[in-house]
């Protein structure tokens, strides 16, 4: 059972996707802030994470860096979650270290898609 690493401040949206990604098979550990997720990549090791680049405490986008420049956790593949889409954002996204990019309000087809694929690429 795949782990998933959720990262998201809001706890409405945290609540439903969560459970929308057990229902389909998937362990899902949860971080309310960037800092927690950082904390929370390297104590759990998870095999995917799933990063709000709104956060409080670290932004998604300095948090996804962190966890990209450890050594421990710099193959987890991460996908950035944003309601703000904005041009350039994916890019932006992509330049920190995300490895894919999800506008909100979440379309689960879309993210689970993309999160098969990210689960089948072989890591280093």
């Amino acid at each position: 059972m795949p782990k998933i690493l959720l990262v998201e401040d809001n706890e409405m949206n945290r609540d439903m996707l969560s459970r929308r990604l057990i229902r389909r098979g998937f362990e899902v550990v949860m971080a309310a802030d960037g800092s927690d997720g950082v904390a929370k990549a390297q104590s759990e090791l998870p095999d995917l994470i799933l990063m709000d680049m709104s956060l409080p405490v670290l932004d998604g986008w300095e948090a996804t860096k962190v966890i990209k420049s450890a050594p421990l956790t710099t193959d987890i593949p991460i996908i950035a979650l944003t309601a703000h889409a904005m041009a350039g954002d994916r890019e932006k996204a992509l330049e920190a270290g995300c490895d894919d990019y999800d506008t909100k309000p979440i379309e689960l087809p879309r993210l689970l898609e993309k999160i098969d694929l990210l689960l089948k690429r072989p890591r280093t």
